[in-house]
């Protein structure tokens, strides 16, 4: 039997498992949902608890579909929903307060009186980011200063931060490894790109101790090893990547000019740089990609805030759809949106505009609006939002790449997708394989383990599945995207109105 890698996959609404043969084939696959917790407008919360439990169910329950004991695992590899900040007592484990997740605004005041500072353009020469609520430090602070006590703790080093990759891993060695990797360290506002270290500058700024901080090494290192009891044996975790730079793994992502777009919860298009780091001037991020050796690489990213979660917001906020899956049936019984523009700015908008305080909303109803024009309004303005994104990618780049890869729970609606390759004026390739996110994670830990030899192999195994092509008019793709940017446009600062 070829040698198995398990990949866990820990999500922003679920945490997922997946054991990958040889030939990257998942063979068995759990996954658990959890809570979602919101305590005021604008405040996304997880339980930790809740994130390892639903993680480690998962795993198990891949394991024994599988028909593996861990004890057969060549490795595991890790990738997860980034951003997201938990503080925990190092003695006991115990988290200090709920992990406060990537979509939460609370914390854009700060944000507002760092920029007030005159600290952005270090925070872009240093890390490759925007100063947003978005990034991990502001979420640390808050914490810190908001849980009685945890500052002075913080301070005497009885306090440990980690973004979800450092709390599992803390979880699967027993408490015995406080580490990260580049691609997570990088989404905090920390990492200094040109170190590959925190940035006491930064630290600083932000009142981050020294103290709570993890290790950082690179995404095919060695992370530790399963305690025993986990899992039933102990396996060595090899391969680490935050969500977004693990689907571009897993896509074969690997040379410049190569772009992924997730369309998850949010939507994120990564175009890959290479050993290049491009800065980009149009709300674009620089940020880490993995890869398999120690040299730093490079990618830029377009962060959408609101992708699945819009078609989320249909079902259990309006109620206009029963399940994720209509949408695409509903959608299609129109020929276009009639007029409609829905903007999902539900926790404002990321790039290229970076705006906290836009808000949602729905332009052009008329009374023969339907809930099947919403519900395609809503699809094209995933597809619209990374129409903008690829523009000025692009051009910050000067790369353009023929074909945009596709991946995450939205890409397997069709009409979408061809809706997508309709306003890009391109073709749009999503694999055979889907679960990219998780088969980057298993790519990097099995480079690690020596389950696969190199990226050659790796790059031989990625397969299409099926490729869009461009079949909207010019005229109608035209008018499409000018009412969506003149919608854009109105809901701009509008908590600030």
């Amino acid at each position: 039997m070829d040698r198995r890698v398990l990949a866990l996959d820990q999500g922003t609404t679920s945490s997922r498992a997946i054991v990958f043969d040889g030939a990257g084939r998942p063979v068995g696959v759990g996954q658990h949902e959890f809570r979602q917790i919101f305590p005021r407008p604008g405040w996304v919360e997880h339980d930790p608890e809740d994130i390892w439990q639903s993680q480690l169910a998962a795993a198990r329950d891949a394991l024994a579909l599988a028909g593996i004991t861990a004890g057969e695992l060549a490795c595991v590899g890790v990738t997860n929903q980034r951003e997201t900040t938990l503080v925990w007592e190092r003695a006991t484990g115990r988290p200090i307060h709920n992990a406060i997740v990537w979509q939460d605004r609370r914390t854009a005041a700060a944000i507002d009186a760092f920029r007030a500072r005159g600290l952005e353009p270090l925070l872009r020469r240093r890390t490759g980011l925007v100063a947003d609520a978005y990034f991990s430090a502001t979420k640390i602070a808050w914490i810190l200063d908001n849980v009685p006590g945890a500052r002075a703790s913080a301070e005497r080093g009885d306090l440990a931060f980690g973004t979800v990759d450092t709390w599992l891993i803390w979880k699967l060695t027993g408490g015995t490894m406080h580490v990260t990797d580049r691609t997570n360290a990088s989404r905090t506002m920390l990492l200094n790109l040109e170190t590959m270290d925190w940035d006491r500058d930064l630290m600083a700024a932000f009142r981050v101790p020294a103290a709570v901080l993890p290790l950082i090494q690179p995404s095919v290192s060695r992370f530790g090893e399963t305690a025993p009891e986990i899992l039933g044996s102990s396996a060595p975790i090899l391969g680490v990547a935050g969500d977004q730079q693990a689907a571009l793994f897993g896509q074969a992502c690997f040379e410049p000019g190569m772009a992924k777009n997730t369309y998850g919860t949010g939507c994120f298009l990564l175009l890959h740089t290479g050993a290049r780091r491009v800065v980009s001037e149009s709300g674009l991020l620089t940020t880490v990609a993995a890869g398999a050796t120690s040299s730093p690489l490079f990618a830029l990213e377009g962060s959408i805030f609101v992708a699945g979660a819009a078609v989320q917001w249909l079902r259990d906020g309006l109620g206009v759809i029963a399940t994720a899956a209509e949408s695409e049936e509903v959608a299609a019984s129109v020929l276009d949106s009639g007029g409609v523009v829905v903007v999902p700015a539900f926790v404002g908008l990321g790039a290229p505009h970076w705006d906290m305080y836009a808000r949602g909303a729905i332009f052009g109803l008329t009374r023969g609006a339907t809930r099947a024009h919403v519900v395609r309004a809503t699809l094209e303005s995933i597809a619209l939002q990374t129409l903008d994104v690829v523009e000025v990618m692009e051009a910050a780049a000067g790369l353009t790449h023929r074909e945009l890869r596709v991946d995450g729970g939205a890409a397997v609606n069709d009409l979408l997708m061809q809706i997508q390759s309709d306003v890009l004026r391109r073709a749009v390739v999503r694999p055979r394989i889907t679960e990219t996110t998780a088969l980057g994670a298993a790519y990097l830990a099995g480079l690690g383990a020596g389950v696969w030899p190199g990226l050659d192999t790796l790059t031989e195994q990625w397969e299409a599945g099926r490729s869009f092509q461009p079949r909207l008019a010019d005229d109608g793709r035209e008018r499409l995207v000018r009412r969506w940017r003149r919608a854009v446009e109105r809901v701009k600062g509008w908590e600030d109105m």
